[in-house]
């Protein structure tokens, strides 16, 4: 089994959290750790693995801007 762990910081990180949540597979769980979205994949292969990293980087990506752009506009 392959593992990767991915870690990002955020200043909404429960936000971002639940954004990516419905877009796991079995094979992936995410967590808040203070101020850090975590995220566990494990894949039999390291091309399932390398595919799944890439789709949930975009997730992340969408989701912190997302989340950035709700904070923001509540402080406007």
């Amino acid at each position: 089994m392959k593992r990767a762990e991915i870690r990002t910081t955020h200043d909404s990180p429960e936000r971002v959290a639940r954004a990516v949540r419905p877009d796991n597979t079995d094979e992936m769980t995410t967590r808040v750790e203070d101020d850090a979205v975590v995220t566990t994949v494990e894949r039999d292969s390291t091309g399932g693995l390398q595919a799944t990293v890439d789709d949930y980087v975009v997730n992340i990506r969408v989701a912190a801007q997302l989340a950035d752009q709700h904070t923001q506009s509540n402080h406007e």
